[in-house]
This record gives structure tokens, C-alpha cells and sequence, in this order.
């Protein structure tokens, strides 16, 4: 029997923050030695973060890294450590894991699939490294083998899969695998989204069964520079079975996962494969040897399988949105947020996971943790979690004479069932003000029949100043209200609702939106409970109270059902089908509703999509939270002037006049 003691660490690192990076990899070695730790992943590109973007082209974070890299190396005696750095060869940069083994550094592996999809854009600042070659590059006078490369320490092979390797179809793992390689490291920057988690799962279990090794997958966690929200969750699996598991979602900036492991089993399993065969033609080139190092023998057993509860698509949600939330607050060091809290879903939304954040953050790391990670603010007199979240979350209401009293209880309601503070503010004369000065200007009166838009756009962007004057004088964070589904078609005003520095709640649905609502009102977080006091909100339907009431305003009258808008866009823009695609889709979806209804839904969507791409370039940055982001700058580009789909919407319309619609 042959045991190994290996260990995956998740990282909450920060792009350029030099010092905060190398104190979380001290921490998280200082860690893996305490616990007999022999092989240690750290996540990809974890010295300079990963998300320096085009900074990864300035020559000074290139040789930052590597001088923070001979700070890590003395940390490392007695164990191999894996650390995600760039590295330049050949006046080209790749992105490579540094393999440092008890002081020494042994080479470079490089990055073979560079993602250049959706969130990702690694081609632009790395190059990939092509198969079966290798090089050799300078560092403090030393020359160090780079590109493919697998390591046999003390007899047992070490190769790296790293993250979009283990995502192709031909994956590294496989060449890995014939190679002889033991264990397979995987260090990873792979952001969250729904259900993602579960396809990991399976390329570490699959891997570690189809590859026969011990695999070993880390991940970067938290949000690491403001629009990404990575859920850690480190993984070792051995023959098929998931051995160990760590906690995804952590507040902690480290959290280490680990697992004796026999390799010897491992072994015996590919031998008893029949199809298995051993590459004969690798080149010893891309073999790098450590003779001279003993791995320590490990005391005890094997460790035995652990296996979670997988999280639904609502709790997920709220878990990642807090945590991204709680690290944007503290890293750009705002002293708490500021929402103006309309009695509405969104705003209600919106202040609850600031509520959550806090009491969750507090919930893991204690009332003191909390505060000594939130230090650059006074807390001291703070004694419990409720004053906490009164003092970092205020809330504002802001009325005009077309607010109604039932939705100023629902925020007050909302407020207090949060623990939040909260202020009401009468903006109707400043909106009067603004119409008077622009009657005067134009020598005539402004009227709901002539210049709707116009009145309910002033009401909204009047509530601007005074919000943004509370985040300003408290130097909060100023929160956005808006929607995924608002900002498909332009329903937000600009200046007005779409105010603040951070949208934490643009990247989902508003049906979705309103579901988890309901469920965070009667069930929530298991160790946090509902917060019924949603329900005033849950019950009303959403309007932006911007006309007289006796219009009798709803979102949905303004647009359509939220939940065929919702597809809409999943067909239109997620999956780029013209408007007579999207039109066969709706039909056998919504059977009970008119063709020709079906059809006005289908063309105003797409008019007010292409009409409105200049307002998705101005919204406050957002979370991605699931693929079917709309954020123009990191996932889905449309141009800002366009032909507005015309030639499509009349076939559309020929296709419905000519009653070619099949009966559902």
C-alpha cells in the first residue's frame, strides 16, 4: 500500500493585490503542513489573480509574480506545492502552474485550451501550449523545463489538467494517463453559474476512474474582481468515488480540502483495464525527476468518501449573489449599501441579500471574524448581528404623488422584517419643480396624453440625487434595482432606477426573481429561516407607479407576462433564433394565448431589444449568475445601432397573416 496525503486549497484572491494574494497562500501551506499535507493544488493563476484582464500584459505583474513565486518557494519544505503564475517565452505568455517541491522549483507546466468563450477571454492575453512539446526558460540564473510536462517524484507521477483542459473533448487527462502519471492535478478558475457545480463533479469523478489516478481539483473562490462569482468547491476522487469534498460559498478567504489516498489501488485499477496502453513514444524530455526528495509516510488509513447535498437552483442563488456581494462591500471598501426600496419585488430583493450577506458572513465567521474582516470600518461598539445589519443597510423610500400607500407599508414592512433602516422621502415637489421649469420653457402644459414617457421618466430620475446624497454621505455602496427581463427590453429609467455602482440582481429573470422571493419568504436558508415579512411585496403585482393610479399601472401591461418575455429572450438572444423561429417555439408553449397577441409580444420584444442595447452598455456592472447573461462586456455583444430586426418582423407578420400558424 502506498499512501499520499494530497490536498486542494480554494483561494479568495484579488487581482494586483500582491499582498492579500501571497498572505492567503502562506496561510493555506501553513495549513497543508499542519495537517501532513505531501501534495498541495493551489487555483489557476492565484499569485497576480486571476482576473487582471490586459494587465496580464504589463512586463510589472509578469515580474512581480515571479518574485512573489522565490517568497513561496522557501514556504515549501517538505511538500510539492502547485501555484497558478504567468509566464513569458519566447515573447509570448502562457499561463502556466509553477511546481515547487521543498524549497526548489522543478519547472513550469503551460496551459494547453485557453477558454476565449463567454466569460472568457484568455487567448487574447495568453497563447496555448501545443502538445508533446517543451522548452526551457530563465529564472534567477537557472534554466527550468516549461510547456508539457509531468514530474516523478519518489516514484509517483505528477501531471496538471488544468481547468478547460478537463472541459474538451480531448482532454490532457488522457495523455496524462498514458504517460503513467499517479496524480492528477487540476488547479481551476472556474466561475459559478446554475448547476455548474454538478458537471465538475463529474469530470473529477469521471477523470480519476477513466484516467486511473487520484485527481485533485481547486478552484478560486469568492468575487474576485467584480462581475465573476467563483464557488471554490475542491474535490479529490480516486477510482471513480469522490474521496473528499470541501464547502463551497465559504466567507473564509482559505479553505483547504484533503485526503490520504493509495496509489497503489489506482495503479491496480488500470492494470486491470484491457485497454489500456502505456505511450511508449513520450519523450523523457518531458519527464522531470526529483530524486533526492521522500515523500513522509503517511500514518493511518485511507480516507473515506464524502458526498453533500447537492443545492437547488435557489439557494444557489442566494448563496452566490451574498458572497459576491460581501467581497464586492469590502473590496472596494464601502461602508455598507444604500437601496431605494420601492415596496416593489426588485428593491425588496435587492435589500434582502444585503440582509443575508451579513447574516450569513456572521453566521460562519463569527460576530468578531465578520467585523475583523470588515476592519477598515468602525464597528467596535457592535455587539450583535441585528445592530449590525441596521447599520450597514439603509433603506429609502421615496413617494410622488402616484406612490400608493400600500406599497409604502410593503417597504416599511420589508425593512423592519430585514432589520434594516429605513427613511421615506417626498420627491413630489421636486418633480413639480422640473415640470414647471420645463413648461415654462416650452410655453406649454406637459400632459399624460401627449408626454407620458416624459412624466414618468422625471419621477424616476428626480429619486436619484437624494439616494445617491445617502451613499455619498455614509461612502455606502449604492445599489441598482434592476433586472435581467427590465434590461432585455429597456424597462428602467436611465439616471433613475439604473442608479448606483452595483446591479447585484441584473443577471436574473424577473420570474425567477419572483419565485425565489416566495421561497425566501416561506422556507430560506436552512440555518437562517424564511423572512415572512416578503409577503407584503409577494402579494402585489409589480408596477412601477409612475401614472396616476387610476390607470391602474402594471409591469406587465407595459410589456407582457414576465414569463413569456422571459422565454422570449432565452430564444431570441440566448439561442439567436429570428422572430418566426421564436414564434414556432412560444406557439406550443403558450397554446391558450391569440396568435396574433403571441405575435405583438414577439415583435415588441425585438424593437425594444435593438432599441435599447446603448441602456445594457450604461447599466451598473452585474453578476453572472447562470449562461444566459446579457452584460455586453462580458458575455453577450449586440451592436448599438442596428437594423432592428425590420426584414424579420415582416416575414413574422406575412407568416401570421397568412394563418400558416399549425393549431397547438
Amino acid at each position: 500500500m502506498r499512501l499520499l496525503h494530497v490536498g486542494a486549497a480554494v483561494l479568495n484572491q484579488t487581482p494586483l493585490d500582491w499582498d492579500g494574494n501571497f498572505a492567503n497562500i502562506r496561510r493555506a501551506i501553513e495549513e497543508a503542513r499542519g495537517k501532513g499535507v505531501s501534495v498541495l493544488c493551489l487555483p489557476e493563476l492565484c499569485l497576480p489573480g486571476y482576473g487582471c484582464d490586459d494587465f496580464f500584459h504589463a512586463a510589472g505583474v509578469q515580474e512581480m509574480s515571479l518574485e512573489l513565486l522565490a517568497d513561496v518557494l522557501p514556504l515549501t519544505r517538505g511538500l510539492a506545492v502547485a501555484v497558478g503564475v504567468p509566464v513569458l517565452y519566447r515573447k509570448a505568455l502562457f499561463n502556466c502552474v509553477a511546481v515547487l517541491l521543498d524549497g526548489q522549483l522543478l519547472g513550469f507546466v503551460a496551459k494547453r485550451y485557453l477558454p476565449g468563450d463567454g466569460l472568457y477571454y484568455e487567448p487574447r492575453w495568453f497563447k496555448a501550449w501545443p502538445a508533446g512539446r517543451q522548452g526551457e526558460v530563465e529564472w534567477r540564473g537557472r534554466s527550468y523545463p516549461i510547456g508539457d510536462v509531468v514530474f516523478e517524484i519518489d516514484g509517483i507521477g505528477l501531471g496538471f489538467e488544468i481547468c478547460e483542459e478537463a472541459w474538451v473533448g480531448e482532454r490532457t487527462g488522457s495523455l496524462l494517463a498514458a504517460r503513467g502519471v499517479d496524480v492528477m492535478l487540476n488547479p481551476s478558475a472556474s466561475h459559478f453559474a446554475f448547476q455548474k457545480h454538478r458537471v465538475r463533479r463529474r469530470f473529477v469523478l469521471e477523470g480519476s476512474r477513466a484516467f486511473g489516478v487520484t485527481y485533485v481539483f481547486s478552484n478560486v473562490l469568492g468575487n474576485s474582481s467584480g462581475r465573476m462569482i467563483f464557488d471554490g468547491g475542491a474535490m479529490i476522487a480516486a477510482g471513480g468515488r469522490m474521496v473528499a469534498e470541501g464547502p463551497r460559498f465559504s466567507y473564509d478567504d482559505v479553505v483547504l480540502t484533503s485526503a490520504v489516498v493509495d496509489i497503489d489501488t489506482s495503479r491496480l485499477a488500470t492494470v486491470q483495464i484491457g485497454s489500456f496502453l502505456p505511450d511508449f513514444e513520450a519523450s523523457s524530455a518531458g519527464r522531470v525527476h526529483a530524486p533526492d526528495f521522500r515523500w513522509p509516510e503517511v500514518v493511518g488509513g485511507t480516507t473515506k468518501p464524502s458526498s453533500p447535498e447537492p443545492l437547488g437552483r435557489e439557494e444557489e442563488f442566494t448563496r452566490a449573489t451574498t458572497l459576491g456581494l460581501f467581497d464586492y462591500q469590502r473590496k472596494s471598501r464601502s461602508r455598507g449599501a444604500v437601496v431605494s426600496l420601492s415596496g416593489g419585488a426588485d428593491s425588496a430583493a435587492t435589500s434582502a441579500l444585503v440582509a443575508l450577506m451579513l447574516r450569513s458572513a456572521a453566521l460562519e465567521l463569527g460576530l468578531d471574524g465578520l467585523k475583523s474582516k470588515l476592519g477598515y470600518m468602525d464597528l467596535e461598539q457592535i455587539e450583535d448581528v441585528d445592530a449590525l445589519v441596521h447599520k450597514l443597510l439603509l433603506c429609502v423610500y421615496q413617494s410622488t404623488r402616484n406612490s400608493s400607500e400600500t406599497t409604502l407599508e410593503a417597504a416599511r414592512a420589508v425593512a423592519e422584517g430585514l432589520g434594516a433602516e429605513f427613511a421615506v422621502l417626498d420627491v413630489d415637489s421636486i418633480v413639480e419643480a422640473y415640470k414647471e421649469k420645463v413648461e415654462g420653457a416650452l410655453g406649454r402644459p406637459l400632459t399624460w396624453e401627449s408626454d407620458d414617457l416624459t412624466l414618468q421618466n422625471i419621477q424616476a430620475r428626480s429619486r436619484s440625487p437624494g439616494i445617491w446624497m445617502f451613499a455619498n454621505l455614509r461612502g455606502a455602496l449604492l445599489l441598482s434595482t434592476s433586472n435581467r427581463s427590465e434590461a432585455a427590453v429597456g424597462y428602467a429609467t436611465m439616471d433613475g432606477d439604473t442608479s448606483g455602482g452595483l446591479s447585484p440582481i441584473a443577471g436574473i429573470d424577473k420570474a425567477f426573481l419572483r419565485r425565489w422571493l416566495r421561497w425566501l419568504e416561506v422556507e430560506g436558508l436552512q440555518e437562517l429561516g424564511p423572512i415572512p415579512a416578503l409577503g407584503a411585496v409577494n402579494r402585489l403585482a409589480p408596477t412601477a407607479e409612475l401614472r396616476p393610479h387610476e390607470s391602474g399601472q402594471t409591469d406587465e401591461d407595459d410589456l407582457m407576462p414576465y414569463d413569456v418575455l422571459d422565454l422570449i429572450e432565452r430564444e431570441a438572444i440566448g439561442r439567436k433564433k429570428v422572430p418566426i423561429d421564436v414564434f414556432r417555439s412560444l406557439r406550443f408553449r403558450f397554446p391558450d394565448v391569440d396568435v396574433w397577441q403571441l405575435g405583438v409580444w414577439i415583435e415588441r420584444f425585438f424593437r425594444l431589444w435593438a432599441r435599447n442595447q446603448w441602456k445594457r452598455e450604461r447599466y451598473a456592472p452585474s453578476f453572472h449568475v447562470d449562461d444566459e447573461n446579457l452584460d455586453p462586456k462580458t458575455w453577450c455583444r449586440f451592436p448599438i445601432l442596428s437594423g432592428g430586426f425590420e426584414r424579420e418582423l415582416r416575414e413574422l407578420r406575412r407568416f401570421i397573416d397568412a394563418g400558416d400558424p399549425p393549431d397547438p
